[in-house]
């Protein structure tokens, strides 16, 4: 064999090389992607349930204007999220302010007795499950994107194809602590529930 063929059949093997890692980096983002896709998908629905809850407490709770304040800040900011980061700590701000809504209505048993109240609630905890699950696919496809960019040797050709790292769709420590933190609820004089 010519040292020219030797070359050339090296030249093909690297060749394919690249083609085969990017091909697999490619797959790999686009997975990504769609994971993130399913994620904002579930947060729209969600928020979009949000202004009808607020609304159905409202008619029976409508002395707690903090609350409905508190949870149509965090409904704001959760829908102008624009990173995976900003998306996480909105929606941690979100299960508080919402966590707050569902403790009100607790002090309110006409309230929890409506039929329109618990459809809500019941699509609400629906959104939740399906939250969950599309937030484990979007981590687990960022983790498989973020190895392939670490590892050897798609790390040489990540970088220099353009391929980034994605942030995982988690709650931080601090944050988590809040969200799973009980709610107080004080009932004072007239029979008005007061969120701590």
């Amino acid at each position: 064999m010519s040292t020219t063929v030797i070359v050339l059949v090296v030249l093909g093997v690297l060749a394919l090389l690249v083609v085969y890692i990017y091909n697999s980096l490619v797959r790999a983002k686009v997975r990504t992607d769609e994971a993130w896709s399913d994620i904002s998908v579930q947060l729209k629905r969600r928020y979009d349930l949000i202004p009808n809850l607020v609304n159905t407490v409202k008619g029976y709770a409508s002395h707690e204007k903090t609350v409905f304040e508190d949870v149509t800040e965090a409904r704001a900011q959760a829908l102008n999220a624009q990173t995976v980061t900003e998306a996480a700590k909105a929606d941690n701000q979100f299960q508080a302010a919402l966590k707050s809504l569902f403790a009100v209505a607790e002090a309110y048993p006409d309230l929890k007795a409506n039929q329109s109240f618990q459809q809500l609630q019941a699509e609400l905890v629906d959104t939740e499950d399906k939250i969950q699950a599309a937030r484990r696919f979007y981590n687990g496809a960022a983790r498989d994107l973020n190895t392939k960019i670490q590892t050897f040797p798609t790390n040489i050709f990540a970088g220099m194809l353009g391929f980034k790292q994605r942030d995982f769709f988690e709650v931080d420590a601090g944050e988590a602590e809040a969200v799973n933190k009980p709610v107080n609820v004080d009932f004072s004089a007239n029979s008005k529930a007061k969120v701590k």
